[in-house]
């Protein structure tokens, strides 16, 4: 492993937040709700440029604190913070010497991205900006505006030079340490630009981790598909970006939210697995985190509060023999401790099983209290069958995830079925 790719596979968990113009709409122009996300609007409602580029004019977040905002990411429990320098419509939050669409021409008219750089520099959070670097859909020569250009008479290169690259500089060269530069949506961009934008990430900065995004395998870890959870353990750095309801964009009327116990469970799935969860947020357009964001992420960061050794610097494991439907696991395998996440409390017996362990177990205790429990482990010969179970008390100890630790005389070994 890459020594730069250290503090990303530690983290486990960051924060991403998409904010932009699309903010403003909230997934709705003219009485149209967008379909899909809604920062996508501009494209899936074919709004004309010249109205979309109106929106600037309005753009005036006076609640917004980037200072805030990296504290609360550290009250939930994330590790770095992932912000929208510049999305598909081809704004950018910062001030860019490139382009006059930007913050900067906007009433609110300061640069966004420097805040929350000098916010993370000063709680010690890793600093993370996403930036578009195929799509734009306000440059004549970027890709995906199909309604205002032609594109048969588009240049992409133009835009590349023009302006990707030069904006890329100027994030790795203006705004202090990157942790990581996040793209997206390569789509069939040449290979050789690809490679390209990424020596210009080396040459500014050869620590900034670049996400798999950039395409054709030239990124430092892998990216996983939207909200996608693979199936079974990646050995490989990677990241799955997920949202909290149905758009990354701030959306007016999506109230499809999920609870803290499905965040949670997402996350000891994708840590069991080796990986990374990126969870958005989508301020609106006056720069609030809606509440229901909020009321979410608090109760998961108090659960990472009691719990956060379960999810922090561990390992990804082995697939089981059999689907564990009482929870997840996770592993440190630098203690040698195996953590059961009981998400579906048993209502008879207070007992969880667990088959294929085949490591011997030195002893199980609660996670949060502490408390030792009573375990019995055995390898039936018969059936060939490795055999664990663990008595947990009769009254569930955390409604979310009730988190047993299993400390193990050696490296974690799985049965394997033959």
């Amino acid at each position: 492993m890459k020594e730069n790719l250290k503090w990303f596979t530690d983290a486990k968990y960051g924060l991403f937040i998409h904010w932009g113009l699309y903010s403003i709409l909230g997934g709705v122009w003219k009485g149209k709700r967008a379909p899909h996300t809604s920062e996508w609007a501009m494209k899936n409602l074919q709004i004309p440029l010249e109205e979309y580029r109106l929106l600037a004019n309005e753009f005036c977040p006076t609640e917004f604190d980037a200072r805030a905002y990296v504290k609360k990411a550290k009250e939930w429990g994330m590790r770095y913070v992932t912000v929208t320098a510049k999305h598909h419509d081809g704004f950018a939050l910062y001030d860019s010497r490139v382009s006059d669409y930007t913050v900067m021409y906007t009433p609110y008219g300061k640069d966004i991205i420097r805040q929350f750089a000098d916010a993370c520099a000063e709680e010690n959070m890793t600093f993370c900006v996403y930036y578009s670097q195929m799509q734009d859909w306000e440059d004549p020569n970027g890709n995906g505006n199909t309604w205002d250009f032609d594109p048969e008479k588009q240049n992409f290169e133009t835009y590349f030079y023009g302006k990707c690259v030069p904006q890329v500089r100027e994030l790795l060269t203006e705004y202090g340490k990157i942790g990581m530069i996040w793209f997206d949506t390569p789509y069939d961009m040449p290979i050789h630009l690809c490679r390209e934008l990424a020596d210009v990430v080396r040459e500014c900065q050869p620590d900034c981790l670049i996400n798999g995004r950039i395409g054709y395998g030239l990124g430092d870890y892998r990216q996983m598909a939207d909200n996608s959870i693979p199936a079974h353990a990646y050995t490989g750095a990677w990241e799955v970006p997920m949202t909290l309801n149905g758009s990354w964009g701030y959306s007016s009327f999506d109230a499809n939210w999920a609870e803290p116990s499905e965040v949670i469970a997402r996350l000891s799935a994708v840590a069991g697995k080796g990986g990374n969860l990126l969870l958005n947020i989508g301020p609106d357009r006056y720069g609030a985190i809606p509440a229901e964001s909020v009321r979410i992420l608090d109760e998961v960061g108090e659960w990472l509060k009691r719990n956060g050794e379960s999810i922090y610097g561990t390992s990804v494991l082995p697939d089981f023999p059999y689907e564990i439907k009482w929870g997840n696991l996770t592993y440190r395998q630098a203690d040698r401790v195996l953590y059961l996440h009981i998400k579906q409390y048993p209502k008879l017996t207070p007992r969880v099983s667990l088959l294929g362990l085949k490591t011997r177990v030195k002893s199980a205790r609660l996670l949060n209290t502490g408390e030792e429990l009573r375990f019995t482990q055995t390898y039936e010969v018969a059936r060939d069958e490795e055999r664990f179970a663990v008595w947990i008390p009769e009254q569930c100890p955390d409604a979310v995830d009730t988190v047993v630790a299993l400390t193990l005389m050696d490296d974690l070994d799985v049965q394997r079925l033959q």
